[in-house]
């Protein structure tokens, strides 16, 4: 009987129009608008975040939008990054009645905020033992997630990676209802927009792939045959990109130096960052590499225990599947290859995966238990994730705070805005004569403030590059003082070779013309 019940309210479900579904999820949308409006108010003295990476999506984009070409700010074909979210830019721009995406940024992510907010709520309403006050405790959860907000006060991939990614495990789940040849192409198809917004998409295919083979309900033939469409049409536009890429410069992912930080101490960072989205003050960190591991083994023994018990079909067990892939995937991608440390941008995507796959069994356990009071058994879990959002609101008042007067931190903030060597850079660009080559330990800052186009100074791990520029006859060197890094060749690398004519200097920044010595 129990059963058949709730059949009958998925049928029932099922037959709900689009706008009772929506007066159903209110509560989504109210939160949702307030994520759009909380972008906003961290946007609002001085504009969203822009750092180098978001100079190369936007000039992307606009080139795109303007030429429909792949090129980037500097004139050489983007590589480094897949193509879909500078796609989605350009889109953007054509919308807005051409506005750069810089300007447009805090209604972009506003938007793809508010939406990711939704579906969030949307989701939880859709688990095995579905609660009104768990679905609130997630959305304020979300709304007021610091990792969260980092990454949509910024112009990265990440905000519209993230929104795939949920839309991802609702078109699996949809699959998994019919395991029709037309759903499995919907959400291969997903997948595959999710691999060319970022490359870490290829953890989606991966997730995809996982679930499939686990799914017992497949015969073995079927599971051999949706495997392979599943797999051919996700990895179809990542492929076509790398293609792209090769035929335009070579290099399918651009120059990737190898990882320089071992698994152990991935595993470390890992561990950091998880502990501080818990809200964990840094004196947690000596136990990070343990909660790293907890995480991990907690995340693989909740999906080892969902698939003994045949619980495959169900929205919990994608989004653990998900979780627990990506979090592997970044640790060893990143024990391999060099990135930045591993920070909190760089897992965010799993941050409403890993929210959701360590609470979603409490609505279920406190539904299944046999006791009257059950809002007893709920107290200590409701108690805690109210502490928890109290503390993350605190951390959220005090970044306010921070940026209210002075900008979100990037080449918008007042650092940049008022500094007077930028000042210089905009209203003198004729000192710089033609037919000589400008090289710059910040290329992107050259061309977001003086509309010029730079070299950025060679890494010291490539030899050739470095020769080329000491080979050059005479060049013009824009040094930037507060960004000197120590992976980049300096000024007295340079000096060490050239003799450099100061054409000015201020405090934060000169500019050299750079000579045979």
């Amino acid at each position: 009987m129990e059963k058949m019940s709730e059949g009958t309210k998925r049928t029932t479900t099922k037959s709900k129009s689009p706008f009772k579904r929506l007066v159903g999820n209110i509560d989504c949308l109210i939160v949702a608008l307030m994520g759009f409006y909380i972008i906003h108010l961290f946007a609002r003295y001085s504009g969203i975040g822009v750092s180098p990476d978001s100079i190369m999506y936007a000039s992307t984009a606009q080139n795109i939008h303007d030429h429909f070409s792949l090129i980037t700010f500097n004139n050489t074909p983007l590589v480094f990054f897949p193509v879909f979210y500078p796609f989605f830019l350009s889109i953007c721009i054509f919308l807005s009645g051409g506005m750069d995406p810089v300007s447009a940024g805090p209604v972009i992510n506003g938007i793809l905020f508010g939406i990711t907010i939704f579906l969030t709520g949307w989701i939880t309403t859709k688990f095995k033992a579905p609660s009104i006050i768990y679905k609130w405790l997630i959305l304020i959860a979300v709304v007021l997630s610091p990792a969260l907000l980092e990454i949509y006060m910024y112009l990265w991939s990440e905000t519209l990676f993230i929104l795939v990614i949920l839309i991802f495990i609702i078109a699996y789940h949809n699959y998994l209802q019919s395991h029709s040849i037309k759903a499995l192409i919907i959400v291969a198809l997903v997948a595959a927009i999710c691999c060319i917004t970022r490359y870490a998409g290829i953890t989606v295919v991966a997730t995809g792939g996982l679930l499939i083979l686990i799914d017992g309900r497949l015969t073995w033939k079927r599971k051999v045959s949706h495997l392979l469409v599943f797999g051919a049409i996700g990895i179809s536009l990542l492929g076509a990109n790398l293609i792209l890429n090769a035929y335009a410069t070579g290099l399918s992912t651009g120059t990737r130096e190898p990882s320089i930080t071992p698994f152990s101490e991935n595993l470390y960072y890992f561990g950091t960052v998880i502990l501080d989205w818990a809200g964990l003050p840094a004196s947690f960190d000596p136990i990070a590499v343990a909660f790293a591991i907890i995480v991990i083994v907690g995340l693989s023994t909740l999906l080892i225990v969902r698939t003994a018990q045949h619980h495959l079909n169900s929205y919990e067990n994608i989004i653990i599947c998900f979780t627990l892939v990506y979090g592997l995937f970044i640790l060893i991608i990143a024990s391999i290859s060099r990135f930045e440390r591993m920070n909190s941008r760089l897992l965010s995507p799993m941050f409403i995966p890993l929210l959701l796959s360590f609470t979603c069994w409490i609505p279920d356990l406190i539904k299944y238990l046999k006791f009257r009071k059950k809002w007893l058994l709920a107290t200590p879990f409701v108690v805690a994730m109210l502490a928890f959002e109290v503390t993350i609101a605190k951390v959220d008042y005090q970044k306010y705070d921070d940026f209210k007067d002075y900008g979100i931190p990037g080449y918008t903030d007042d650092d940049w805005n008022k500094s007077s060597f930028v000042t210089f850079l905009k209203t003198h660009q004729h000192i710089f004569k033609p037919g000589y080559p400008i090289y710059t330990d910040a290329d992107e800052a050259v061309y977001m403030f003086a509309h010029m186009h730079s070299t950025l100074l060679p890494h010291k791990f490539f030899a050739g590059d470095v020769a080329k520029v000491y080979a050059q006859k005479r060049f013009y060197l824009i040094d930037f003082k507060k960004l000197e890094s120590s992976e980049l060749i300096g000024l007295k690398d340079i000096q060490a070779h050239k003799t450099l004519t100061k054409l000015c200097d201020f405090e934060d920044g000169a500019i050299y013309i750079c000579e045979k010595k």
